[in-house]
């Protein structure tokens, strides 16, 4: 297994500290507002970079944070007339219900910034016994020029950096000791939370609560992998290995991962653009499935564009898999339960007595190609294969409709029953390792539900569209969404 680690520009074999566990840390979202589909792309790619890797027999520690202190919290909040804790925690449970949505599995901790300001406090302090950062007015910043080190993440020299800090400046900018330094503690401002520390009452810079709450809930210094979107490679990740390098003098991470950014119809994701879709947004329209399996049919490296046209034709897609499987399920129901035939053991890759049969490449004498199986082991060679080469899941799902190919083809009305099932659970097993949910048994919509859409359509016809808009709202939130068409109205589960 070798992914691309962008702190060597190379493929790298994965080799963790720790045989049989990994370490890793996903930076999360900044909690003031629903989460977009740009924040949605790092929380599904490395949920299934964290499932391949359990897949693999592999223990995994997956921690992801949540920043619930940041000025764009305490803007909103005050807009809103509220406070930063309020606000964040109601932008948690939105995140959290939406990460759901996407089939996004929980991170073993999901930390807050918060909680976690006395261990930030020990941190800076320590740094500045070190001689790494100090104290203007209450201001603490680190001495970059110290860090020996600092830019070889982002692959650049502390010249070519200098543009990057723009937007890192603040108030007393000529007190630092160099335009390059960086905040790590800043005083408090009327009306926002803060915090009492040996500099004055105020709170941590952003870049200082990943150093802190990875390693605590990691239980390590040095972690295997560290990800999150290639927008935080500089200056936030580069930031977080000066600052824990420089206090403990180990390497932070081993691997760094990122993933390319996000387009809507081939422009960059931008508020001023109007162009800004929320994940919520999405599920309006669609299942969330459909987003899942959108952001994984490019390489997570890859700039991803996002369009309606290229959203249906994801939707079509999983859409085979799931008729594939639906089509399983009635030759499962509606096959004998009868032994296996030696062409379907021949099929499936299995012996005499029914066990898997060990399967190792070998080469064309003459070509020297590699010699895969014709059977069934074939396309989870294949998945493997794509997901060990820097999980590569657009190449894992085109190994999944292979299967379903060969599912189409190979499953009759003749079958055995347990020759069926066998593959359907291959392609459902496979399907999971990306999180995608492909065995879905449609349900008939109740009694209530029934009477909603009736009284909808008596509330539209009566021009009460407030209270047409509100039954839908209500269904969306029961998981049933509307169209309407010219044919009358329409409804899929989310």
């Amino acid at each position: 297994m070798r992914f691309y680690n962008t702190l060597t520009k190379t493929k790298q074999e994965f080799k963790p500290i720790t045989p049989g566990k990994v370490t890793m840390y996903v930076c999360g979202p900044t909690v003031y507002n629903l989460i977009h589909i740009g924040n949605a792309r790092p929380m599904i790619v490395f949920d299934t970079l964290r499932r391949y890797l359990t897949y693999k027999g592999y223990d995994v520690n997956y921690v992801s944070n949540f920043t619930d202190v940041d000025d764009k919290i305490i803007q909103r909040a005050n807009e809103e007339g509220v406070t930063a804790a309020e606000l964040s925690q109601k932008y948690i449970r939105e995140t959290k219900k939406d990460m759901a949505d996407m089939n996004v599995l929980p991170a073993t901790t999901h930390p807050l910034a918060t909680q976690e300001i006395d261990g930030m406090i020990r941190l800076i302090r320590d740094l500045e016994e070190k001689g790494f950062a100090y104290n203007v007015n209450g201001t603490v910043y680190f001495r970059t020029r110290k860090d020996p080190g600092y830019g070889k993440l982002s692959h650049k020299n502390l010249d070519d950096l200098r543009s990057g800090f723009r937007d890192l400046k603040v108030t007393g900018e000529a007190e630092k000791e160099d335009p390059l330094d960086f905040v790590l503690w800043k005083p408090k401002k009327e009306g926002e939370p803060f915090w009492k520390s040996p500099w004055g009452d105020g709170r941590p810079g952003w870049h200082t609560e990943c150093c802190v709450m990875s390693r605590k809930y990691l239980h390590a210094t040095t972690i295997d992998i560290h990800a999150g979107g290639e927008d935080l490679i500089f200056p936030h990740h580069e930031n977080e290995i000066a600052q824990v390098e420089c206090a403990t003098g180990q390497e932070f991470a081993n691997y760094w991962l990122h993933n390319a950014f996000l387009n809507i119809d081939n422009v960059k994701m931008s508020k001023s653009l109007g162009n800004f879709k929320t994940v919520r947004e999405v599920g309006e329209h669609y299942d969330l499935q459909v987003l899942r399996f959108f952001m994984l049919s490019a390489h997570y490296r890859r700039v991803l564009n996002f369009s309606a046209d290229i959203m249906e034709a994801a939707k079509a897609s999983l859409g085979r898999i799931r008729t594939a499987v639906s089509t399983l399920n009635d030759h499962i129901s509606g096959a004998k339960s009868v032994p296996l035939t030696e062409d379907e053991k021949r099929k499936l890759g299995i012996d005499e007595e029914g066990k898997k049969i060990p399967f190792e490449f070998k080469k064309d004498p003459m070509t020297g190609a590699e010699i895969w199986p014709e059977d069934m082991r074939r396309f989870r060679l294949e998945f493997e294969r794509a997901m060990d080469d820097d999980l590569n899941t657009a190449d894992a799902e085109t190994a999944i409709f292979n299967l379903v190919k060969f599912a189409n083809v190979e499953v009759t009305a003749e079958s055995s029953r347990e020759f069926a099932e066998a593959v359907k659970k291959e392609i459902v097993e496979l399907s999971d390792i990306l999180g995608l949910i492909v065995d879905v048994r449609e349900e008939d919509l109740d009694e209530e539900i029934e009477q909603k859409i009736a009284e909808r359509n008596a509330a539209r016809k009566a021009k009460d569209f407030a209270k047409a808009d509100a039954i839908r709202d209500e269904l969306l939130a029961k998981g049933i969404i509307l169209k309407d068409t010219r044919d009358g109205v329409k409804w899929e589960r989310k």
